[in-house]
């Protein structure tokens, strides 16, 4: 059976823009714009694309559960218009000084992933605009890719990207150069 094509997403600075404020309500959440055309191209190409977010402000009390799903619906809306599908949302809603194991960059919620879809995560691609993002998916042998949107640009001027992490202008670009790659 072949193995199964899934890529990881980050959601905020990747797929919707970010806000230092945390995004609380569906009203605040506003796509970056060709991020569902891309995630409707990686469909076309037969992958699998799920979601990997931290979200603390369920914890910080910024936001509630129903409100993350109403958040999660409308992105699944916006991705709908554009005939692409999210596949699965994981997301940790615990605080940064909790320590769990699904808070990126810790590898439980891509783990979970890895479990839940029964794949072997090696060259599976990781997309974030933080460090942490690509720190969670690098450390199980995924293929990290940094988008400049959201924090992608302070994350880059930092350094300390994992080895191998490639750099793209935003989620558009990553899809274009990962199917070109493909096609080589």
């Amino acid at each position: 059976m072949p193995q199964t094509k899934l890529i990881i997403l980050d959601r905020d600075g990747v797929i919707n823009h970010d806000s230092a404020d945390f995004i609380k309500s569906p009203d605040e959440w506003l796509p970056i714009e060709g991020s569902m055309e891309a995630i409707a191209r990686l469909n076309q190409a037969g992958y699998v694309v799920v979601v990997a977010t931290n979200q603390s402000g369920v914890s910080r009390k910024l936001f509630d559960m129903e409100t993350l799903n109403a958040i999660h619906q409308k992105m699944h809306h916006a991705a709908q218009q554009v005939g692409a599908t999210i596949d699965a949302v994981f997301f940790c809603p615990h605080a940064a000084d909790s320590n769990c194991d699904c808070r990126k960059p810790k590898p439980g919620m891509i783990r979970e992933i890895a479990s839940r879809y029964d794949i072997e995560l090696k060259g599976v691609p990781v997309v974030g605009d933080s460090l942490r993002d690509l720190q969670a998916g690098f450390i199980l042998g995924c293929e990290p890719h940094l988008v400049l949107t959201g924090k992608g640009e302070s994350t880059l001027a930092a350094g300390g990207l994992p080895p191998g992490a490639t750099v793209h202008s935003n989620l558009s670009d990553m899809v274009s150069h990962l199917l070109s790659a493909e096609e080589a």
